[in-house]
C-alpha cells in the first residue's frame, strides 16, 4: 500500500466535502475548490474524514493512490489556509509594480513586461524587490510565481535575476585576470 495514500485526510470545522461520480468539491472560509479524479480510485467520506482506496494492485491504481490523496489534502488545506510564495528580485534597475490587476516588471528588457492576475490568484509587491503570490489552489499559485521566475532566471555569477525566497544559489567564481 501506498504509505500517502492510505493516510485518511482529516476535514476541519468550517469545511465541507462533497463526493460525487469521483468529483471533489471543497467549501471552506478562504473559497471553494472542485476537482474530479479517476474513477480507478474510491473516494469515500467516513464521519470527519476522507479516505482513498484503489480496488486492485495495477500499475496505474498505485500510482493514482498517493497522487489523489495528496490532491485532495491540498484542496482542503487551501480553502482554510490557503496558500502564498514569495519572489525576490536582485539586480541594477529590476524591479516590480502592480497597478490594478497588472503586475509591471522591469528586467532589462527594452520594454517592461506586463502580466494580468489569473483568476483566484491575488500579488502583492510590498517593495520593489519583493512579489508575493497567494491564493487557494496550491497548483495555481506554484506555477504563475514560476512563470514570473521564467522571465528573468537567477544566474550563477552574480547572482542576478527573480528567484524564490527561500531558495539559495550556487555561485560560481569568475575568470581571474593574468
Amino acid at each position: 500500500m501506498s504509505r500517502i495514500g492510505k493516510k485518511p485526510i482529516e476535514i476541519p470545522n468550517g469545511v465541507d466535502v462533497k463526493i460525487q461520480d469521483n468529483t471533489v468539491t471543497v467549501k471552506g472560509p478562504k473559497g471553494e475548490l472542485t476537482q474530479s479524479f479517476s474513477p480507478k480510485l474510491n473516494i469515500s467520506k467516513e464521519d470527519s474524514e476522507i479516505v482513498v482506496t484503489r480496488p486492485d494492485d495495477t500499475k496505474e491504481s498505485k500510482s493514482l493512490h498517493g497522487l489523489v490523496r495528496t490532491l485532495i489534502y491540498n484542496m482542503v488545506v487551501g480553502v482554510t489556509e490557503g496558500y502564498k510564495k514569495e519572489l525576490e528580485i536582485v539586480g541594477t534597475g529590476y524591479r516590480a509594480a502592480k497597478s490594478g490587476k497588472k503586475l509591471a516588471l522591469t528586467l532589462g528588457f527594452s520594454h517592461p513586461l506586463e502580466l494580468e492576475d489569473p483568476a483566484g490568484i491575488e500579488v502583492e509587491v510590498p517593495e520593489p524587490t519583493r512579489i508575493i503570490i497567494s491564493g487557494i489552489d496550491k497548483q495555481k499559485v506554484g506555477q504563475y510565481a514560476a512563470n514570473i521566475r521564467r522571465y528573468r532566471e537567477p544566474e550563477p555569477y552574480k547572482g542576478k535575476g527573480i528567484k524564490y525566497v527561500d531558495e539559495h544559489i550556487r555561485r560560481k567564481v569568475g575568470k581571474t585576470g593574468k
